[in-house]
């Protein structure tokens, strides 16, 4: 007789068909796997868009302090950080929800508002994030290409109109290619979405971004979330803290699903403090650009073409096709410098390296003429 408390002597209960479905992958190879391969460390850390200047003073002190009480459960309201971020804003507490970064509410997003067999329109290379949880949920996804290295907004809201796409995903300025539009054609772009469409606006880079890039909240619109992010300028990717604005009533659906402790203690006070030290980001900001134009030198040192950038990192035109740049970037590796690359033609052309310190510029100064004289004698 068979026991049937014995798990041994049976088969898992079945995934649903949808998860059953899906690749088991991580999204993101993250250089912590590519050390544990390779079995050392890299020298500079300059290709996941971190900001490697770190967060505030104000924010280590806060964290630390909080730390102390971390016996505690963070207030599930996240009160206090909703507050900071209606003032600095000029909208209503009502109108933020806060979350486990960027990606953790773009999925309460995909859970909200796409069913299985319904559409997003997104871009092919773009932020693929949402694109992994719009397949969580069984949905479909129609990509268009990029424009000039540039999202096409025009050709997003025409797929979106054929489609009749639930959603809309939308990145300025953008990631991988560091290119931006200009605010008009942001605010066309929202004006234009379909009523039966909800645009999701990312604007992780807001802060790197020229003047004239950001258009003014609208909190009236109900078929439209800006996502923002305390990971980029502010320091804190470790903590993963993000939240979005939108209308109140819309907003308030969050609280329906999302996981209301997600946003422990410390990082509830790190976000604060770090809000509030603009100084700081001030002189983060600074360094950022500096950087970009140091990358910029650096490539064209070397026969590169350094991309415009509005972000913390500048994509590199390699020259040729998206094995070169790949191998590129593996020879970058072999010397300890992490960068990345977009997946997808005629960007994957490009290398991606994020802002860095002096030394991590010294680094790659060095290391990029003789990863490129490698990378060529790979492929003769």
């Amino acid at each position: 007789m068979i026991d049937k408390h014995n798990a041994a002597d049976h088969l898992a209960p079945p995934l649903t068909p949808i998860a059953d479905d899906l690749p088991s992958t991580v999204p993101f190879v993250g250089p912590e796997a590519l050390e544990r391969a390779s079995g050392a460390m890299f020298r500079a850390r300059i290709g996941a868009n971190e900001s490697v200047f770190g967060p505030s003073p104000a924010a280590i002190e806060a964290m630390a302090t909080a730390a102390r009480e971390t016996w505690k459960y963070g207030d599930p309201e996240l009160c206090d950080l909703k507050s900071a971020l209606a003032a600095k804003h000029g909208v209503s507490p009502d109108n933020i929800a806060i979350g486990e970064g960027i990606d953790g509410l773009q999925a309460y997003t995909a859970r909200l508002y796409m069913r299985p067999g319904e559409t997003m329109v997104t871009s092919a290379g773009a932020y693929p994030t949402m694109n992994y949880h719009v397949a969580g949920n069984g949905g479909r996804i129609v990509a268009v290409p990029f424009a000039g290295d540039h999202e096409d907004p025009e050709a997003l809201l025409s797929a979106a109109v054929r489609e009749k796409a639930r959603i809309v995903f939308f990145v300025n300025p953008d990631n991988p290619m560091g290119s931006w539009h200009d605010a008009g054609a942001v605010q066309r772009m929202i004006d234009d979405t379909p009523a039966e469409t909800m645009l999701l606006l990312d604007e992780a880079y807001c802060e790197t971004a020229p003047s004239g890039v950001v258009p003014p909240l609208d909190v009236d619109r109900p078929n439209v979330l800006r996502f923002r992010t305390f990971s980029k300028a502010m320091g804190l990717a470790g903590l993963r803290v993000g939240y979005v604005i939108g209308r109140a009533d819309v907003v308030r659906n969050f609280d329906k699903i999302r996981n209301h402790f997600g946003v422990g203690r410390v990082a509830q006070a790190g976000a604060l403090a770090a809000l509030e030290d603009v100084d700081w980001l001030s002189s983060v900001i600074a360094q950022i650009k500096e950087s970009r134009e140091r990358i910029s030198e650096i490539a064209a040192r070397n026969g590169l073409t350094a991309l415009p950038s509005a972000t913390n990192f500048v994509a590199v035109d390699c020259g040729a096709a998206g094995a070169f740049a790949r191998a590129v970037l593996e020879e970058l590796g072999e010397q300890g410098v992490f960068v990345r690359m977009p997946g997808v033609a005629p960007l994957d052309r490009c290398i991606r390296i994020s802002a860095g310190t002096a030394a991590d510029m010294d680094l790659l100064t060095s290391a990029l003429p003789l990863a490129l004289q490698a990378a060529r004698a790979r492929l003769s």
